[in-house]
């Protein structure tokens, strides 16, 4: 049964690779494709919630480490299946100390996200997560340069009194770890930055240095906390890989076949994934205060996204 599920995941996802090889060859106008772009953002913001729910399962019988390593190298593993004999030739690229500080970014990123999910539910720390679109319009403005005004100054603050009420520092409910997703969000901002910065290079590049990185640091370390995998959760190992791998390249996909501004407001619905999920497999329903902070953090992040939309319509 388990080669079988994974015959079938290798299958899926060298069609979605290959598909996006032809269509890469020609795309059609933007306004054209936002439609099936929303799609794909969907099915990608689907995708990586599931990720997270089984990324939850996994830290609550192995150690968190050991849960990144299969991230990273099941993402290489299918990368290494998929191009062959290409695999290499994809980690050329001109720009070496950016490509590694932008899988730097995202190492630190998911290692934050995923060892807070042993001590706090999937849909908090989603929540704080979801602050990262406001965080990245003001590290635009202070690093690449872009302007920023009071409006959306305003937005970034509100965003933070969100994330202020989820964790809600100084009371007997505070959990330490909510400060882990909190310090996750700065680092993917980074790598969201980096990844603008390296965009020169093709998709399977920065993805490939991603995914090569994350498992040469993590091989250092998960030695010390390895653990055997039980029989039994080998599935949810290999759907751990899986997701991991098409929701990055659906959300690629998405973004380079649609506006920004249209797809941006769609990320939101990973909110109503996690719930769905934290509810469903672990029996965790989110408090009156986390789904306030979500609300107010959702509703900065559409304020700042719909500025710099109509910004754009208007140059």
């Amino acid at each position: 049964m388990l080669g079988c599920l994974h015959g079938v995941l290798m299958q899926v996802l060298a069609r979605a690779f290959a598909l996006m090889g032809r269509e890469r060859d020609g795309l059609r106008p933007v306004r054209d494709s936002n439609a099936s772009a929303i799609l794909l953002l969907l099915a990608a913001i689907l995708g990586f919630t599931l990720m997270d729910a089984t990324a939850k399962f996994l830290t609550q019988h192995y150690h968190p480490g050991q849960v990144i390593w299969v991230r990273f190298t099941g993402n290489l593993l299918i990368f290494a299946a998929i191009f062959r004999g290409r695999m290499f030739g994809l980690l050329r690229t001109k720009q070496p100390g950016l490509q590694v500080g932008r899988a730097l970014s995202q190492l630190a990123s998911v290692g934050l996200f995923f060892t807070s999910l042993q001590f706090i539910g999937l849909a908090e720390a989603t929540a704080i997560m979801d602050m990262n679109p406001v965080l990245i319009t003001l590290g635009a403005a202070l690093f690449l340069g872009e302007k920023i005004g009071p409006r959306r100054l305003a937005g970034i603050a509100a965003a933070m009194i969100g994330a202020l009420i989820i964790i809600r520092p100084g009371l007997g409910v505070f959990q330490p770890a909510a400060l882990l997703p909190l310090a996750g969000t700065f680092t993917f901002a980074a790598g969201a930055l980096l990844t603008r910065m390296v965009r020169s290079d093709s998709v399977e590049t920065s993805v490939m240095w991603s995914a090569a990185f994350g498992t040469a640091v993590t091989t250092l370390f998960v030695p010390f906390v390895w653990q055997p995998i039980d029989p039994a959760h080998w599935w949810i190992v290999l759907l751990l890989a899986f997701f991991g791998t098409l929701s990055q390249w659906l959300l690629v996909r998405a973004f380079s076949t649609g506006e920004a501004g249209v797809l941006a407001p769609f990320g939101y619905t990973g909110l109503i994934w996690a719930g769905l999920w934290g509810i469903l497999f672990f029996g965790q329903f989110p408090d009156r205060w986390t789904i306030t902070g979500a609300a107010i953090i959702v509703g900065a992040g559409l304020y700042v996204w719909s500025r710099e939309y109509r910004g754009a319509r208007k140059d």
